[in-house]
């Protein structure tokens, strides 16, 4: 599924925890003897960070800069006021920097960040990830609550240089799409042609996850790790307010070709795939009836 790829770079592209289910990909690539680099966005959860969307690299401290849309952070990144973004904890967990991508600026300039970190670390291949599976949504699913980060940054990928894959780490794990909606959408990528693989956490790999998830704020994550150890039924998330199916499929990665799995079952993305910044793309899914985390953070911060 890496194809002839030598080095990778995976980026969790929802935000918050995703960049846990990163280092499950890249576990995959090192497994199979590629090296290996994480990332994430600039967008924490509200618990975190209570400003509504994503933060802009100019609001940011103690990072490098690679590119107006992405710096690499470590320990001591910080946000407005003073947060941690999850890139921040799993610098420090893997000793060496995590990139962070500013999805603000929408599809074309996401592009143009991930290929320049790309470039930067030596990775010849860009592994899109999310938790959960609600970037492969329709759009009508009752329990998406957060598609508009992962619809950008998987659009992004219609515009990147570096060859690239999606993934998807966790199924049903984030509490949205259930586990036979997201097995449903990845029928329909496969029927596209777009089915690269699928990687299940081995006990290595969860241990490897398992360190991560202690120092890393994530939930979605660690019910992957949960399913990885046996876990089976159902738990609840997000202060009680979802509940997560908990069996062996949340342990799995699905590895997507990008251009099927948005021309088919990610129709969100290919409905944001030109927009000019994410607020024009929350626009476009606003127009569709879609809401999204960015409308739930307003809401709150109203």
């Amino acid at each position: 599924m890496f194809a002839a790829a030598r080095a990778v770079l995976c980026v969790g592209i929802g935000g918050g925890g995703d960049v846990v289910g990163a280092l499950a990909a890249a576990r995959a690539a090192q497994v199979a003897g590629l090296r290996a680099r994480l990332g994430g966005v600039t967008w924490e959860r509200r618990p975190i960070d209570p400003l509504p969307g994503p933060r802009r690299i100019a609001d940011l401290s103690g990072a490098d800069p690679l590119h107006p849309a992405a710096v690499l952070a470590g320990p001591e990144t910080r946000g407005p006021g003073g947060f941690s973004f999850a890139e921040t904890h799993m610098s420090r967990v893997l000793g060496e920097p995590v990139l962070l991508v500013d999805p603000n600026p929408g599809p074309r300039t996401i592009a143009a960040a991930v290929d320049a970190a790309a470039a930067a670390l030596g990775c010849d291949l860009v592994v899109l990830v999310d938790v959960g599976g609600d970037v492969l949504g329709h759009g009508d699913e009752p329990g998406l609550a957060s598609p508009l980060c992962d619809a950008v940054m998987l659009a992004a990928s219609a515009h990147m240089a570096t060859p690239s894959l999606a993934a998807v780490f966790g199924t049903g794990c984030d509490g949205e799409l259930t586990t036979e909606e997201v097995l449903e959408r990845v029928a329909e990528v496969a029927a596209a042609g777009g089915l690269r693989g699928v990687w299940g956490l081995t006990p290595v790999d969860a241990a490897a996850l398992e360190a991560a998830v202690a120092e890393v704020p994530t939930e979605a994550s660690a019910m992957a790790v949960r399913c990885a150890r046996g876990a089976y039924g159902s738990a609840p998330i997000r202060e009680g307010r979802r509940t997560v199916p908990l069996s062996p499929v949340g342990a799995l990665t699905f590895f997507l070709e990008p251009a099927a799995t948005i021309g088919s079952a990610a129709r969100l993305a290919a409905a944001v795939a030109d927009c000019g910044s994410l607020d024009d793309a929350q626009a476009v899914l606003a127009a569709r009836g879609v809401r999204t985390e960015l409308d739930y953070e307003r809401e709150h911060a109203a």
